[in-house]
């Protein structure tokens, strides 16, 4: 392969509305920060972050600083040699804002780098495509009613889903939303909760313990993220499987909850895992700690991490910011994801995305 030179080298931030609150953390807006790399022999990679709620601004100009200082210009190397790089010019800074820029960058040199070898972003991460698992998680809330729910959870079952996942508040209306979606759906159709952080250790086992009843697939994020001694605890008595490790940053912070073995999912997010080289070393080191993988959302993209890590098991519809690329999700009759068979990763953006969300500051 001839070794290209990144000619050009750019981040930008888009802020994106959401039509109304969205998910269990109620956000009401995205901050999308868009990268773009072009190589020498005309190849082009798209990459991504996000920060839910506002503050991009910061994340934006980080990754500004670091395509301008250690990309632009410089020869093609293989991404996680360019992680590595990156990771090393935080120095002091932790990984905060960081990760959260590295994550938009790595993601456009696997782009790239795939791209550039004509192969997909499965078969560059070593992979072979594979269909994999979808579950619901789209259009509830903490706060719905179980009817609500019910209709939500049903129209998943419908496109072939064979899980969905309710948003809990960590109240006995938990259980009455459970209760009703669970008797609603067909055997074949798993149901998990999401508590989005909002439980300390009591309310933790007693939600576990009441879900158990309805055999709840997983419970959640019942802990506020960094507390391990907490989910230690809960994961050693509770009689539903425990899962989280959205909001925790790199390995170094996923690493004590496997070895605790304080979870039976772990659930890496893109932008603060920091990419998909990272995600890859979750991925890895889950699967010698026989722990699953479900990463946060985007599907369409995770489904290539599937294909090179069988510690995937499960993969998250929750079509947040589906409306700004031109292909969405689709899922199989089985309720399946495969990977796109074009070229990187597959994602575009929507024609008319960056017209409509591109923000100046």
């Amino acid at each position: 392969m001839t070794t290209a030179t990144i000619i050009k080298a750019s981040a930008e931030l888009w802020r994106y509305p959401l039509p109304g609150v969205t998910g269990g953390s109620g956000i009401t807006e995205v901050d999308v920060i868009s990268v773009a790399l072009e190589a020498s022999t005309g190849e082009t990679g798209m990459g991504f972050s996000y920060v839910l709620g506002g503050s991009g601004e910061t994340v934006a100009a980080t990754a500004s600083r670091m395509l301008e200082k250690l990309v632009d210009g410089k020869p093609q190397i293989p991404p996680p040699a360019l992680w590595r790089r990156l990771a090393g010019s935080l120095n002091r800074l932790g990984r905060g804002t960081g990760y959260v820029a590295i994550g938009a960058i790595d993601l456009a040199a696997w782009d790239l780098w795939a791209k550039c070898q004509n192969i997909t972003l499965a078969e560059a991460l070593g992979g072979v495509p594979r269909p994999v698992k979808v579950y619901g998680s789209g259009g509830f809330g903490p706060t719905q009613a179980p009817e609500d729910a019910v209709k939500q959870a049903l129209k998943y079952a419908d496109q072939g889903c064979t899980a969905v996942k309710l948003r809990f508040a960590g109240n006995a209306a938990d259980i009455d939303r459970l209760k009703e979606v669970a008797e609603a759906l067909p055997s074949s159709v798993a149901v998990m909760g999401d508590a989005n952080e909002k439980c300390d250790l009591v309310t933790a086992q007693w939600l576990a313990n009441a879900c158990a009843d309805y055999n709840l697939l997983w419970l959640e994020e019942p802990l506020p993220a960094q507390d391990i001694v907490g989910y230690a605890a809960l994961a050693a008595q509770s009689p539903v499987a425990i899962a989280t490790g959205e909001h925790n940053q790199g390995l170094v912070e996923l690493a004590p909850f496997l070895e605790a073995r304080s979870c039976a999912v772990i659930q890496p997010d893109l932008a603060m895992i920091g990419g998909i080289t990272e995600a890859m070393r979750v991925a890895t080191v889950a699967g010698h700690y026989g722990v699953g993988v479900a990463p946060h959302f985007l599907p369409a993209l995770f489904v290539h991490l599937a294909a090179a890590a069988p510690s995937v098991t499960w993969l998250e519809h929750f079509p947040l910011l589906e409306p700004l690329f031109d292909n969405p999700v689709d899922l199989d009759e089985d309720g399946n994801i495969s990977p796109s068979t074009e070229s990187g990763h597959g994602l575009r953006w929507a024609e008319d995305a960056r017209d409509r969300y591109f923000f100046a500051g």
